[in-house]
């Protein structure tokens, strides 16, 4: 590729939040870039200097309100570690704020949430209309006997609800967690019994892919298995408020929504300021191979992340709407949420993405909302391209200027999918990033072209870089994707984990000094990043080390293929010892793997990538495991191929497809 897809027209570009914030920063802060200074300057002074770079995001971008002072910035940063009570990075400990202030600020008239689900409905909350709906239930909370530091969870759809129960949980300063309501009983019970919740605010059902799913039996088990537990809420979703009444009335310690917000109808709005790093959210692992880790994210690093992406990375701004595909259990909503900050309107979307009788849903909802910012997977633009879906050419989507991807690597065909078919013109933005960092380490950037394949920038304030195993830089080669530098959204704590011993495992002992990610990706000469798989899950033929996104990139084009898996399994023993690549399928229809479509698949991985790529065993499946936040399980299946237990598969949204991997034909060759 010679030429990027896309590149900003110029007065976009200078007129753009990210232009707009350097040009004042070289104005008034000595030592920065000039202000027309490429973006790749910026970054490196955002990394060498950030106490005056996140001091500006606070001052400037996020105009924070807050007691105490803003200054110190950064308190023992100069290692990249844990912070723990002996020592480590502590951002801006003299101030005090709370997260929910800053996102009710805009009290109009204007539409701040605007809910669908996959049976049509519409529903809207203004900015006014929210701000008093969190006055409610954060009085019913305080009511309730919360205080800062009690957990509140949520076992919901994608729908208001859920944003006024997190907004009005950070009213009060307690800690605010959520499962989707596609979750087991025993997923559910692995996150919240580990953090002891007080409230549980949960729904009756949900919808999706045209079926009703009724959660208040499970909702009652849950309930009961959770000690800790002192009230449970109802929400009507699939009935009306007076079922949800008649539900609760059989359920102990439990009260309808609009009884229970009820009792805090005469509550005055009042935020609780606490420490910059108070808990604010506590996020999971996916947890396939064990407990889910519970990873406590503070109030002020989250909100500072967020708007920096916002604001700067994405360009939104208080005329815009947000949509991102995402349900509950996925840190894209908490991501989605933040953008009310920014007086940004979010677009929530409860059902399947593309439901057989209507699969176009999503797009027609970014036509009749006129979405600026559209949020997706991979796999669901790769599985709009399979089923033939052009919305350029059947719905209009002039408001729309920026195409969001994460969950997993965008493949390069999936970049020329969005260009002729879905919208010429408009800004694709692959990122990436974590529930580890509930932000992004790679991301769009109003001010770069895009290239095929790759991720435009590193986040401004982030210090990523791409390592060798012995830790040294790399270019034009993959490699560990590392941070070398303290960012204000790391962790606060892992939950339970007092002496830090969990949280130093997972990201400090690969390499002393610095975030290890668990990504194997590669820094382009443009300064973009690709990602090829995760380090966990890279295959290793003959000692070279093969990230498996390289390999989906190339199946997965295929006609016949509808999605795939990829492992290394373990053959031979001793000096013989080698790993091989077995590659899984599953096809459309009635498509058959045979003979040629095997020889199809390894000539094109082989002419795309290399020998060492192509597959040894290619065989087909009827179903692949994912987590379920919707990431194929390359580990649980890996396991399972290798006669070793998956230790908690309530983390997968289709256990049941192990099965067919368990003693597979194909392997025994």
């Amino acid at each position: 590729m010679t030429a990027p897809l896309w590149t900003p027209a110029p007065a976009a570009a200078r007129a753009s939040a990210m232009a707009r914030f350097f040009a004042r920063l070289a104005a008034t802060t000595p030592g920065t870039p000039m202000a027309e200074a490429p973006y790749a300057e910026w970054h490196a002074w955002s990394v060498a200097q950030p106490e005056r770079f996140w001091q500006a995001v606070w001052r400037d971008t996020a105009a924070i309100r807050h007691d105490g002072a803003d200054a110190p910035v950064l308190v023992d940063g100069g290692v990249m570690r844990p912070p723990g009570p002996d020592g480590g990075p502590r951002w801006f400990p003299a101030a005090q704020l709370n997260f929910a202030e800053h996102l009710l600020r805009r009290r109009d008239d204007a539409a701040a949430i605007i809910a669908r689900d996959e049976a049509g409905r519409r529903r809207t909350l203004t900015f006014r209309e929210l701000a008093d709906a969190v006055r409610r239930c954060a009085g019913a909370l305080r009511a309730a006997g919360v205080v800062p530091g009690d957990r509140v969870a949520g076992f919901l759809p994608n729908i208001p609800e859920a944003v006024i129960g997190a907004l009005a949980a950070a009213s009060v300063g307690a800690v605010w967690s959520s499962c989707s309501p596609d979750f087991g009983v025993g997923g559910v019970l692995d996150r919240f019994g580990q953090i002891a919740p007080r409230v549980l605010l949960a729904a009756d059902g949900y919808r999706y892919a045209g079926k009703r799913i009724d959660c208040v039996a499970r909702t009652a088990e849950i309930a009961a298995a959770l000690p800790s537990l002192e009230q449970l809420v109802l929400v009507p979703f699939l009935g009306d408020a007076e079922a949800a009444d008649a539900a609760a009335a059989r359920l102990p310690r439990a009260v309808a929504w609009d009884a229970f917000v009820a009792r805090g109808a005469e509550a005055p709005e009042r935020f609780t300021r606490l420490p910059f790093d108070h808990p604010l959210y506590i996020m999971y692992s996916s947890g396939t191979t064990g407990l889910p880790k519970c990873m406590v994210h503070g109030a002020g690093g989250t909100l500072l992340q967020h708007v920096k992406e916002h604001r700067l990375h994405c360009d939104l701004g208080p005329d815009d709407r947000l949509f991102y595909f995402t349900t509950c259990g996925w840190m894209m909503w908490n991501w989605l949420v933040s953008a009310l900050a920014g007086g940004t309107a979010i677009v929530l979307y409860d059902g399947a993405p593309l439901p057989e009788a209507r699969p176009g849903v999503l797009w027609d909802l970014a036509a009749e909302e006129r979405v600026a910012v559209f949020g997706t997977s991979a796999k669901f633009l790769a599985m709009s391209e399979k089923l033939g879906l052009a919305p350029a050419r059947t719905h209009a989507l002039d408001a729309l200027r920026m195409i969001c991807s994460t969950g997993s690597p965008l493949a390069e065909h999936s970049y020329d999918y969005v260009y002729r078919d879905v919208r010429p013109g408009v800004h694709l933005a692959s990122i990436s990033g974590g529930t580890d960092l509930i932000s992004c380490f790679a991301l769009g950037n109003p001010l770069l072209p895009v290239w095929r394949g790759e991720l435009q920038s590193r986040g401004l304030g982030m210090a990523v870089d791409v390592w060798d195993a012995a830790g040294r830089p790399l270019r034009g080669a993959a490699g560990e994707l590392v941070c070398t530098r303290p960012f204000p959204s790391m962790p606060v704590a892992f939950w339970n984990d007092a002496d830090g011993a969990r949280y130093r495992a997972a990201y400090f002992e690969f390499f002393p000094g610095a975030w290890r990610h668990g990504d194997w990706a590669e820094l382009t000469v443009h300064d973009g990043l690709v990602i090829h798989g995760r380090s966990d899950a890279t295959l290793n033929p003959g000692g070279v080390r093969i990230g498996t996104a390289e390999i989906y990139r190339q199946v997965e084009q295929l006609e016949e293929v509808l999605e795939s898996v990829v492992i290394g399994q373990d053959t031979g023993q001793g000096a013989d010892r080698d790993v091989r690549i077995v590659l899984f399928v599953r096809l459309r229809g009635d498509a058959v793997l045979d003979d040629a479509l095997r020889a199809r698949i390894r000539a094109r991985i082989r002419a795309a990538t290399s020998p060492h790529h192509v597959p040894k065993v290619i065989a087909q499946v009827a179903d692949i495991p994912r987590t379920i936040s919707g990431k194929i399980s390359e580990i649980a299946v890996r396991e399972v191929v290798h006669g070793r237990p998956v230790t908690n598969t309530d983390a997968l949204a289709n256990p049941a497809a192990l099965a067919l991997y368990r003693d597979h034909p194909a392997l025994r060759a």
